[in-house]
């Protein structure tokens, strides 16, 4: 799984290599902490998430984010009522940035991840364990000021081998290094 997210970040960056010609003077490197809420078929979740990534280009950026659950949620399933929560979820990302200005950016992302979901109730099989999935998203980052900003997003992720899908909208600070 790690393999594949990886490889997927190396693919991402070769295919971008004619973006390099534009490359700036040296990567923006940052980081992000916020806060993720997650609907996953009727369960609301919330988590901590940690991005660490680097704006290659004025277009082009990876971006590593891990998670992890700290609210649950109860759903109603046909095997009775189920506490559901995602325990961690860990993804990698290609990031398009289009500047609006010059501490203004609208972001698309696209990347392949794994979650972890679990449930009080057995018989709610479709939120036990762990399921891998495409993401694809897009959002906004602000520059406060040279090292500090914000940021808001909307990621979508399709769980392969599963009819789950979810919606996360989240809102965080970044550092800039």
């Amino acid at each position: 799984m790690k393999t594949l997210i990886a490889a997927s970040l190396v693919a991402g960056s070769v295919l971008a290599a004619p973006m390099f010609a534009q490359a700036q003077t040296s990567p923006d490197i940052y980081g992000s902490l916020n806060y993720g809420q997650t609907r996953t078929k009727g369960a609301d979740t919330g988590a901590i998430q940690g991005r660490f990534g680097a704006k290659i280009t004025p277009y082009f950026g990876v971006e590593g984010e891990v998670a992890g659950g700290v609210d649950s949620d109860r759903v109603y399933t046909p095997g009775g009522p189920a506490r559901v929560k995602m325990e961690h979820q860990v993804a990698g990302y290609a990031v398009g940035y289009l500047p609006v200005n010059p501490n203004l950016d609208l972001t698309a992302r696209v990347g392949y991840g794994a979650t972890k979901f679990s449930t009080n109730n057995p018989a709610a099989t479709q939120f036990d364990g762990s399921r891998d999935s495409w993401n694809y998203g897009v959002g906004a980052k602000y520059k406060l000021d040279g090292k500090n900003g914000i940021r808001a997003d909307w990621t979508k992720s399709e769980y392969t081998k599963s009819d789950l899908s979810s919606n996360t909208v989240s809102v965080g600070y970044v550092r800039h290094f």
